[in-house]
């Protein structure tokens, strides 16, 4: 990878982490504190559920952008038609892209929603219910548009036998190119 690119996937990162880390979590915590409305009265099941979310969130944004790197031979860095980092250079249908066409998004939805339970805050429950409507409409009306110009028939044929955000367990392995990653 050359110089530019490895600055861009850097810098892409550093956004994403940024605003996906840093701004929603935040606006989460100012929604909940400010209009509080309890979840649960039990701490400790609440806590045990949120920390489990927690960890399948994590595993799976960490898991997808590792295999966005070294499958795809590009980074997650793109919105609204702006990349920041570079494109994927290979349709990547493997790893925890086999059970989810988005597996990023499944992960930080999860973190999201980890977040909420432990705030035991029904309001920001509701904010990120509606943060997971955008993030549909976004990937639907951008997202695969893009991976439909990129990669055509190949992902038209991963789209119809993976699942959009909630990971499903199937026995899809991309077998229609073996060259695919």
């Amino acid at each position: 990878m050359s110089e530019i690119k490895i600055v861009r996937l850097i810098a892409g990162y550093i956004i994403g982490i940024g605003f996906f880390v840093g701004v929603i979590p935040a606006l989460i915590y100012s929604i909940s504190r400010f209009f509080f409305w309890e979840i649960s009265s039990t701490p400790i099941i609440q806590f045990v559920i949120a920390g489990l979310v927690l960890i399948w969130g994590f595993i799976f944004v960490t898991w997808s952008n590792i295999s966005l790197l070294i499958k795809g031979k590009g980074g997650p860095t793109e919105g609204f038609g702006v990349a920041v980092s570079p494109k994927t250079k290979h349709l990547v249908i493997k790893g925890p892209y086999r059970f989810t066409r988005n597996p990023m998004v499944f992960g930080m939805l999860s973190v999201y929603y980890s977040f909420v339970l432990y705030l035991n805050s029904l309001t920001g429950l509701v904010f990120v219910f509606i943060v997971t409507i955008i993030a549909v409409i976004y990937l639907k009306t951008s997202e695969e548009k893009r991976l439909e110009r990129d990669f055509g028939e190949e992902y038209l044929h991963y789209k119809r036998n993976v699942s959009m955000i909630v990971p499903l367990p199937n026995s899809w392995n991309g077998e229609k190119n073996s060259n695919t990653q």
